[in-house]
């Protein structure tokens, strides 16, 4: 053969011959059970393709041992009995990948996912080990274009081998990163987070819900701009601190938010509210002078209005009175005493310090420039990468502001010029914590409603979900049918191993079947960014996020609880802030 073919291989060094063919996978006996001792599931296998020059690559996906009879027909005794032998036969499994060619049309060694045809029965087989599989990772790593490689660190078959994604096809198209707890998912975003900071223009928005990545804003040379979420305590108006005022709620979201369903006078409730509402903000409009948008707008644009005068508003039905029949007489108006509940919510709410970053922003967020300033920070490409810290946000109303802020990203990126649009991806970790696969309220529905929407019509638009979760059997499916890559790392979990195996075709479950062996930091890659689906040890990320594990039995012997830090943790649990 030539000496620049990536596959070359000796008859006598085959491992097996074919002896079974359907359209996913291929079986083999073994010939050389020496060589079989060699080999695990998870092996890559080449079998003779359509001629000299084509080779079929394939995952070995099972080994099996049983034994066949056979008959020795040329042994039979005396009696005329033929005597039986048991013989010993080693069976594999293959799952088929793709094609390597060594010559197609006028390009040299090309390999393509995919097979298009298939090895004949009594073919040879043989592993690819040693200089052919180096040559091979070499290949698939040569046939991506420069700017589009994303690596992620080396094949577990090869360390020598680089392990390299299409960068565009990760994030195209959604991708999810699944993983147990200590798996090592925070250090594979810090990784991706990395390698996105070398490129010029890198636009990613990552929803950090426990404010590990905060490492990665620190320092002389910081990977991300980092933003909070205002809590309690937070009361000025700071660079990184982020408000969601009530006025970029939309109506859905409002009546989530402030209605309860339940109640009688629930549709008076929301019909008033929307009518007021949009009354408040065509005030605004007129009041700006800007006929423009006041021509055009509904109630669901983000207009700024007041809060007090919604209240006023609200209360003034509640207690109004309108002429009786009889002359000087007075009788409840049409909404009397059917708002004092919606009333009363409505200032709980305001009043909630838990709410302080949607009821209590600072005067500037109440403005109309507001909105302009906080689609420059968070989609504009001169912060590059964004980290938002929402860790001083309350479990309870966590999916109602991620749900808001997505929305809002979204709808920005919807109606910029198509032409002028920067893709942007949505880095969603700890997903199953507000897109969950099973919602409890109507505001959790209107929260997730907001990402399944990306999923579904994102990509048509630039806008894209890295879902990053330890548990995706808690995660909506209908997020997860959205992504068409996976990067699974350890999953221990039955309930979570059969959803991501869910997701992938039936040919490929015995490879899922390693997910409960993976040891820290390695992952199977799924999907069209990396041409084979293999398994790969992540690298190290060059500045690592705060980990959440603690080392018990260490710490027990080493570190003493000071009473002083306990009173601390008192009064920040009492000011609802830790700083």
């Amino acid at each position: 053969m030539n000496d620049t073919d990536v596959l070359e291989f000796l008859p006598d060094s085959a491992l097996g011959r074919v002896f079974r063919v359907d359209t996913s996978s291929v079986w083999a006996e073994a010939t050389d059970h020496d060589r079989l001792t060699r080999v695990g599931v998870g092996s890559l296998i080449a079998f003779q393709g359509s001629n000299a020059s084509e080779y079929l690559v394939g995952m070995l996906d099972r080994v099996t041992r049983d034994l066949q009879e056979e008959a020795l027909l040329n042994d039979f005794d005396e009696d005329g009995v033929v005597p039986v032998e048991a013989r010993q036969r080693d069976l594999l499994r293959v799952v088929l990948l793709g094609t390597y060619r060594e010559a197609d049309g006028t390009k040299r060694n090309t390999f393509k996912r995919g097979a298009d045809s298939y090895p004949l029965v009594e073919s040879h087989c043989w592993v690819i080990e040693g200089l052919n599989l180096q040559r091979l990772m070499g290949l698939l790593t040569q046939q991506l274009d420069v700017e589009k490689q994303l690596r992620l660190g080396t094949f577990v078959a090869d360390s020598s081998a680089r392990a390299v994604a299409d960068g565009d096809r990760l994030f195209q198209r959604h991708a999810a990163l699944l993983g147990s707890t200590g798996s090592g998912k925070s250090w594979s975003v810090a990784l991706i987070l990395e390698r996105a900071k070398a490129l010029e223009f890198p636009n990613l928005v990552v929803f950090d819900m426990h404010g590990e990545y905060g490492p990665l804003t620190e320092g002389p040379k910081p990977i991300a701009h980092g933003f909070r979420i205002a809590g309690p305590s937070d009361s000025e108006s700071e660079a990184r601190l982020l408000h969601l005022p009530w006025w970029l709620l939309n109506q859905e979201e409002m009546q989530a938010l402030l209605l309860d369903r339940s109640e009688t006078n629930a549709p008076n409730q929301a019909a008033r509210l929307t009518h007021h509402v949009r009354e408040l903000k065509l005030e605004y409009l007129e009041a700006a002078g800007n006929s423009e948008v006041a021509g055009r707008f509904t109630v669901d644009s983000p207009i700024p209005f007041s809060l007090d005068d919604l209240i006023s508003r609200l209360e003034r039905d509640d207690l109004e009175m309108v002429p009786g029949a009889r002359a000087n007489s007075e009788k409840a108006g049409p909404f009397n005493g059917k708002l004092t509940r919606f009333v009363a919510r409505l200032k709980a709410r305001a009043e909630d310090r838990r709410y302080g970053f949607m009821f209590g922003p600072p005067e500037d967020a109440v403005g109309y420039e507001w909105l302009h300033g906080l689609a420059k920070d968070l989609l504009g490409t001169k912060q590059g990468i964004k980290i938002i810290d929402f860790s001083e946000v309350p479990s309870d109303i966590l999916p109602i502001v991620v749900g808001v802020l997505a929305r809002v990203l979204y709808e920005v990126h919807f109606w910029t010029d198509e032409e002028k649009r920067t893709p942007v991806t949505l880095v969603c970790d700890e997903a199953h914590l507000y897109l969950p696969s099973s919602v409890a309220d109507v505001a959790e529905a209107r929260a997730l409603e907001s990402f399944e929407r990306i999923a579904k019509e994102g990509r048509k638009y630039g806008i894209s979900l890295l879902v990053v979760s330890q548990r995706p059997s808690d995660v909506s499916r209908t997020v997860l049918s959205q992504c068409n890559n996976f990067i699974a790392l350890r999953l221990t979990n039955d309930q979570d191993q059969s959803v991501v195996k869910r997701l992938m075709p039936d040919s490929m479950e015995g490879i899922a079947a390693a997910l409960p062996l993976l040891d820290v930091g390695e992952a199977l890659v799924l999907g069209d960014a990396l041409v084979l689906p293999t398994r790969i040890r992540l690298d190290v990320p060059s500045v690592k996020p705060t980990s959440a594990t603690k080392n018990f039995w260490t710490e027990w012997n080493e570190t003493e609880v000071q009473d002083e830090d306990l009173v601390a943790a008192v009064e920040a649990m009492r000011k609802q802030s830790r700083s």
